[in-house]
């Protein structure tokens, strides 16, 4: 029991911190406004570390890829297997969180006189379907990408910078030790940033809960709530569609007769990466080859989080919702679930702490900075659950991928040779 309550410290710390706030902002009310400025240096010092940490996350963590037997093939798998089952999340999290409105009843227009409107670009909305898709993945000038509104511009150009390292060979082996080093260093930042998170955010969600009042409190309740009940549906039944279609009947049996272990240590660590030891045996104990393991379960604590993935749909419907913002359009519908895949899927390099794809919502949306302790509550409350989807469906994951490496008979080879 201790293990686990070290495991959530800082969890615990972080949520007691944003309590207290919230319980000070609804006893004092709009006069707690005065600690605002704690809550606005720590928003400012991650909106300060986050263009260079996003590109030296990325583009390190592609320039340091190699090595991997059947590299392609396996690769090949992983990508397939990793974008069907995280795009599948993306689509049932934007479907159940419009189906059950968390804010339905609650009053939200208070929030517009104490924060700004999100950016509209009046622009963007006259261009082609295919013009505005230019707009959002490159930018006109290099200096464009040292703003924290071209997150995904500067994602494609670090992706780009990463691939050329690495087929550089030998002669880009600096550059990818650099950028390696760059990595830690920022991360390090981001761990010295956070030590101050807990008054940074119990100040700024004080604040909010000034203003706002308590109604929002419902809101987070409902989240959490239908959160969960995404997550046994997910968890219960697509995991066992997905075995399934892994591995008929056989793959169901041998999924569920190893998922136990790595399923409690991931709800125990609240951590992809501490599972990682546990999560090669269980997949190995499931008749995936070695090679393939050995790859698809450190890349997927990395870059593979259903869980992930439906709690940055939350969040972006969270804000539509309370900015009263229109998602009935193809458009917007197109931008939420691909924004949402992203945090989960490709920003999986870029390390979990420091609330960083919470930072890159607001970046790609355009709402403000001080609505950032906002959806950090939700990612605090969905910790326990997110991780257990987004570490154990690496191990079904790997099932598929030895079924499309291997082909279909290959379960019934593993068990043979054991």
């Amino acid at each position: 029991m201790g293990k686990i309550l070290s495991n959530y410290k800082y969890t615990l710390i972080l949520l007691i911190a944003i309590i207290i706030g919230g319980f000070a902002g609804f006893l004092v009310g709009p006069k707690i406004e005065v600690i605002k400025p704690f809550g606005d240096l720590f928003l400012n010092l991650m909106f300060m570390i986050i263009v260079p940490l996003v590109f030296f996350s990325v583009a390190s963590a592609i320039a340091n890829t190699n090595g991997m037997k059947r590299l392609g093939k396996i690769l090949g798998g992983i990508i397939v297997v990793f974008f069907i089952t995280a795009l599948i999340s993306a689509v049932l999290g934007f479907i159940g969180i419009r189906l059950f409105n968390p804010l339905e009843g609650i009053d939200t227009t208070q929030i517009m006189s104490i924060m700004e409107e999100p950016e509209q670009n009046t622009e963007v909305e006259e261009l082609s379907f295919l013009g505005q898709l230019v707009q959002t993945f490159t930018v006109s000038d290099f200096s464009m990408l040292f703003s924290k509104s071209n997150m995904l511009q500067l994602i494609v150009f670090s992706v780009l910078f990463g691939l050329a390292t690495a087929m550089a060979g030998e002669k880009g082996k600096p550059i990818a030790n650099l950028l390696a080093s760059g990595t830690e260093i920022m991360m390090k930042i981001v761990k010295i940033i956070m030590y101050y998170a807990p008054i940074g955010l119990g100040a700024y969600f004080a604040t909010i809960i000034g203003q706002l009042g308590p109604q929002i409190l419902g809101g987070y309740v409902k989240v959490f709530v239908l959160y969960l009940v995404i997550t046994i549906i997910y968890y219960f039944g697509f995991f066992t569609l997905y075995a399934f279609v892994a591995g008929g009947k056989d793959g169901i049996k041998v999924f569920w007769k190893n998922a136990i272990t790595p399923s409690v240590t991931a709800i125990a660590t609240c951590s992809s990466a501490a599972c990682i030891p546990v999560n090669l045996t269980a997949v190995k104990k499931m008749g995936v080859p070695n090679d393939i393991a050995e790859t698809i379960v450190p890349l997927g604590a990395n870059t593979h989080k259903d869980g992930s993935v439906f709690g940055g749909v939350f969040k972006i419907v969270f804000l539509f919702l309370l900015f009263g913002k229109d998602m009935s359009s193809f458009t917007s519908i197109l931008m939420i679930i691909g924004v949402a895949f992203l945090v989960g899927a490709v920003m999986g390099a870029i390390p979990s702490g420091g609330m960083i794809g919470e930072m890159l919502l607001l970046s790609v949306f355009g709402f403000p900075p001080e609505v950032l302790p906002i959806i950090a509550v939700i990612s605090t409350i969905i910790d326990a659950p997110a991780t257990l989807l987004n570490s154990t469906g690496n191990t079904v994951c790997a099932m598929m991928v030895a079924r499309l490496v291997e082909g279909k008979k290959w379960l019934q080879k593993s068990i043979h040779a054991h």
